[in-house]
């Protein structure tokens, strides 16, 4: 070990963690997916894409060109992988069936 420099190492083992993590809750994850798919979905709408197609051919492919960058569209897309997205947009679709 170097002289001067604290063992950040044996620190982090030897002081417990006291706070309890959460893990977010699905519905907090599908509202965020909401969010995120409504503000690409009217971004691909502005650029005059057909958004239903464009989003479609993303989740299939995971191509991130299907989507624009306008309004940082493509970037906001990419925070969810497609399983999320399909898990997200099934449960949305289905939520009446319940």
């Amino acid at each position: 070990m170097m002289q001067g420099k604290s063992n950040n190492f044996s620190s982090f083992i030897s002081t417990p963690n006291t706070e309890t993590r959460t893990y977010p809750s699905t519905a907090d994850k599908d509202e965020s997916i909401r969010e995120i798919l409504s503000a690409v979905y009217d971004a691909l709408a502005d650029k005059g894409y057909d958004p239903v197609n464009q989003i479609v051919g993303y989740i299939l492919s995971e191509d991130p060109t299907y989507i624009t960058n306008h309004k940082n569209a493509r970037g906001l897309i990419r925070r969810f992988d497609r399983d999320e997205l399909l898990d997200a947009l099934a449960r949305f679709y289905f939520n009446d069936k319940k």
